[in-house]
């Protein structure tokens, strides 16, 4: 299995660099996508991309640990119910701040739009990198999640987000690792055209 040992400071300054371009593209510093004055059936699809704060509850060798960070999104809707979506996360221990855990993941999703309020469920597949106590040993599984939650639209271009995960790692030492992830997110939505899709 492979093993990476890197200082936690150099984590540290990913995940700010990671929120401070997500922050910059919700501010609307980013580029901002045309999208043509098309059909919404000869539309490519449409584009969020976001960041956001972490919460999850997860366990290691029976012992309950509790985990906050920050995370980045993106979804490509290209149907009027279906779409891909891709996650990156990473948390660290409440109590133990040596304890890490960073995923990366990517899968299908299906939506609906209601008004401002898009409901949708996903299955991810993706990679995760635990980093144990005292960073004894830094190892990295295959896992697949579950999960689901809402995007808000609060204005034409913006998106809030709240949105649930049950990760499994495959493979995981006594037992496979199950945690429960919450993420409270806020993206920018490339469109011009409201809404994204007809119901």
């Amino acid at each position: 299995m492979p093993h990476n040992k890197l200082a936690g400071s150099v984590f540290r300054g990913r995940m700010r660099a990671t929120l401070a371009v997500a922050m910059a593209i919700v501010s609307g510093c980013g580029v901002v996508a045309r999208a043509q004055s098309l059909p919404t059936a000869d539309r490519t699809g449409d584009l969020q991309i976001g960041g956001g704060f972490v919460f999850a509850r997860s366990h290691y060798n029976f012992t309950p640990i509790t985990l906050i960070g920050g995370a980045g999104y993106v979804t490509f809707d290209w149907r009027n119910h279906w779409g891909l979506e891709g996650d990156f996360r990473h948390s660290r221990g409440t109590a133990d701040s040596t304890v890490y855990e960073r995923t990366y993941e990517v899968g299908p999703r299906i939506f609906l739009t209601r008004g401002n309020i898009t409901p949708y469920a996903k299955v991810m597949f993706g990679r995760g990198v635990y980093n144990f106590h005292n960073s004894v040993a830094n190892v990295a599984y295959n896992l697949y999640s579950y999960g689901g939650g809402a995007d808000f639209r609060v204005s034409r271009s913006l998106n809030v987000r709240a949105d649930y995960e049950l990760q499994n790692w495959m493979g995981f030492p006594l037992g496979t690792l199950h945690p429960s992830v919450v993420t409270l997110g806020v993206a920018y939505h490339f469109s011009n055209r409201e809404p994204r899709f007809p119901h």
